[in-house]
């Protein structure tokens, strides 16, 4: 039954640790390898490197709420829900362009 989860190569749940500078502060966001590959997605899908997505998606969850609890899950669930949404993700950044055009 879970022969596609227990078959996967253990460097996908491997933690990864990456150094990110926040506004000048230096930090390290430690995530599974599997996650690293998916936020590269994004950031390619944004146009963008994947430091500048994280800050830039830091920035909004800060305006938006005025506080992150735990980065690292946010992260893990933006993965998430960029895998159940990549439609509508695609036509959000198609309507971003054609507002910066």
């Amino acid at each position: 039954m879970c022969n596609i989860f227990a078959s996967q190569d253990p460097a996908t749940y491997a933690c990864e640790t990456r150094a990110i500078r926040l506004h000048g502060h230096c930090t390290s966001i430690r995530l599974e390898s599997a996650f690293w590959r998916i936020l590269e997605r994004i950031a390619a899908a944004e146009g963008s490197s994947v430091t500048r997505f994280l800050v830039t998606l830091h920035d909004e969850v800060l305006a938006r709420r005025g506080e992150i609890g735990n980065f690292a899950s946010l992260l893990r669930v933006t993965c998430l829900l960029w895998l159940e949404n990549q439609d509508r993700h695609a036509a959000e950044v198609a309507a971003r362009s054609l507002q910066a055009a």
